[in-house]
């Protein structure tokens, strides 16, 4: 198990290696293209190219890589800070730390100010709705297969495939079209801020509400395909003709194997509902991880921009890593293999 976690932890080192050297080739790769974002528009050619010069952005992109690598691990001081380029660029935290992210244009402040507090906010509504999309993914996929045909698998069925396949942005409108403009019993934003009428928890019912909706029908649907299969295997029949009780073969037998297919795909959903619920946040201006990415992208802010895409690269890789040793110890034939 020790030689099966070292492989993978090393699989994850170079997964964010390679990560980041893609994300800077995307991003940084054209010269001068940085100078111009950090002075806006309105710069003249002649200002472009002598902070090009500066920051000596027209290095072969290996030293360029090498040295932003070094500025995000702490192995060198931030050349933005340099008082010399005049950028009045401030981080409390000082000009050379392990984990320095840069500086946000967009914002005017250090990315490490930032993209933490947004990847709260969107850990704090991944989470709420982490806690409803589990426990009932699991409760109508093991009803579900457990009754494959019946009229209840029917009916589950149906309503997973209709949830899954309307857009974000489609039941966030019908949703507020309902509770705020119809029925006015909810606040149609999600600022995060009590100072208004709303509190903190009825701004966060309807975009809980919308993920709720768009991600639970797909993962009953692989609880539901998993536990019908099982219910068919060779064991599960010998345990009822030896009489034992249906609620027992299912729970105490099925149910355990059923699991384990699942298990990699609910931990799957920690990486969407953190990094790819940006419709929803736009929808409701939530100010989380997805919304930030979006008005960087559009704004150009290269460093929010090279920042957010290692922190989703992570939360992948780390969700992922927890799946395969999940999926080993609850699997004893990969384990024993």
């Amino acid at each position: 198990m020790t030689r099966f976690i070292m492989r993978r932890l090393s699989l994850m080192v170079m997964t964010m290696v390679v990560s980041s050297m893609i994300v800077f080739l995307v991003t940084e790769a054209t010269p001068g293209s940085v100078a111009r974002k950090l002075l806006g528009p309105f710069a003249t050619p002649e200002q472009v190219a002598m902070l090009a010069d500066r920051l000596l952005l027209n290095d072969p992109i290996p030293v360029r890589y090498a040295r932003w690598l070094g500025t995000l691990l702490g192995v060198i001081a931030d050349p933005l800070s340099d008082p010399v380029i005049g950028l009045k660029y401030e981080n409390p935290r000082g000009n050379q730390y392990f984990g320095n992210l840069g500086y946000s244009t967009l914002y005017k402040t250090a990315v490490d100010d930032v993209i933490w507090r947004r990847l709260l906010n969107s850990g704090i509504l991944a989470g709420l709705a982490f806690a409803i999309v589990v426990p009932l993914s699991l409760l109508l996929g093991i009803w579900s297969g457990a009754r494959e045909g019946a009229i209840v698998d029917r009916v589950i069925s149906l309503i997973s495939i209709v949830t899954s396949s309307i857009p974000e942005f489609a039941s966030a409108v019908f949703l507020i079209a309902v509770f705020v403009v119809v029925l006015g019993v909810l606040p149609g934003t999600a600022p995060l801020s009590a100072a208004g009428q709303w509190s903190i928890a009825q701004q966060l019912l309807l975009p809980v509400f919308v993920l709720v909706l768009y991600d639970f029908g797909y993962v009953t649907r692989i609880v539901r395909g998993a536990m019908a299969d099982e219910m068919t295997k060779p064991y599960v029949r010998t345990a009822i003709l030896k009489g034992m009780t249906f609620r027992r073969v299912v729970f105490r037998h099925a149910l355990p194997n059923a699991l384990i297919v699942p298990f990699t795909v609910i931990l799957l959903q920690i990486q969407f509902l953190i990094t790819g619920v940006v419709v929803t946040e736009v929808i409701f201006a939530y100010p989380g991880f997805g919304r930030m990415l979006m008005e960087a992208a559009l704004f150009g802010d290269i460093a929010i921009i090279e920042a957010a895409t290692l922190v989703a690269v992570s939360i992948a890789v780390g969700t992922q890593f927890i799946g395969d040793i999940g999926y080993m110890l609850i699997n004893p034939r990969v384990r024993f293999a």
